[in-house]
């Protein structure tokens, strides 16, 4: 389905999804994640009307190729660790899209990108956690994109220049992870500078000309602080972004949340 002539096309997103079910239990401190799940819950009224589907990215799925759920009605599957009891039973029963699943795959192929659909495939922490939050009747059927296992942010731009046209079908795309995740960092304010000016670099990335957003994006590393806030090999968190920013094409990006969170800054992004 396209969207009708003079109509807002959907905008993609870079959103941070907290740690682990951290907005569906208690914290200390307990206004922690406050701001942050505020945010999420706010975040569908931005848009320009209920999109079709969603396609999620997450930071905790990662294949030797693209990985794209396929199955009608996908499980949840609860990658945390450590966490309440209760936490292990929270539900979130939206459906899957196979015919969007296949498209996808279809048209990655097309751009010489491997990618292989996935039946058995559940929704992670990182799609199911902030989605209860921004949709909470879980009633838009959702497919969940992995990262590649190289975490090559040039890739991950190209993987989404080649999905931008979902946009025209009132796809939401939606990449989930965090700005900010070096684990052995959070809640030593000695990280706090750090991250405000990897956070600062970003946005200004972010907000850059499109082509020169992607460049930027590309060489992220080259950040202040880059691997301080984002250690070798431990950046999944990060890559989502590229694949956003990839699907905004000549769109315009900005920062539209940022908050202090265990001692260290946390932005999220949109684009469009």
């Amino acid at each position: 389905m396209s969207i009708a002539a003079g109509s807002a096309k959907m905008p993609t997103w870079f959103i941070p999804h907290g740690g682990g079910p951290c907005f569906f239990m208690d914290w200390n401190p307990p206004d922690a994640w406050n701001k942050m799940a505020d945010f999420l819950r706010n975040l569908a009224a931005t848009l320009p009307r209920q999109p079709q589907a969603i396609v999620m990215v997450s930071a905790h799925w990662l294949e030797p190729h693209l990985g794209v759920t396929s199955g009608a009605q996908p499980e949840l599957i609860y990658d945390y660790y450590g966490f309440p009891p209760h936490t292990y039973a929270l539900k979130y029963p939206a459906p899957g899209a196979p015919a969007l699943a296949q498209q996808i795959v279809n048209t990655l192929t097309a751009a010489g990108i491997d990618s292989a659909a996935d039946a058995q495939r559940g929704f992670d922490h990182g799609m199911f956690i902030p989605l209860k939050l921004i949709f909470p009747q879980a009633d838009i059927p959702v497919v969940q994109l992995s990262l590649h296992n190289s975490l090559d942010p040039a890739r991950h731009l190209e993987v989404g220049r080649a999905l931008q046209t979902l946009r025209d079908q009132d796809v939401l795309l939606i990449g989930s992870g965090m700005s900010f995740h070096n684990m052995r960092a959070y809640g030593n304010p000695q990280f706090g500078p750090v991250s405000d000016a990897f956070d600062e670099w970003l946005t200004r990335a972010v907000e850059s000309s499109p082509q020169e957003r992607e460049r930027l994006l590309a060489n992220w590393e080259q950040a202040p602080g880059a691997r301080q806030c984002h250690p070798p090999r431990a950046e999944e968190h990060l890559i989502p972004l590229m694949t956003v920013a990839g699907a905004a094409g000549d769109d315009a990006g900005r920062k539209v949340f940022s908050d202090r969170v265990m001692e260290t800054t946390l932005s999220a992004f949109s684009f469009g």
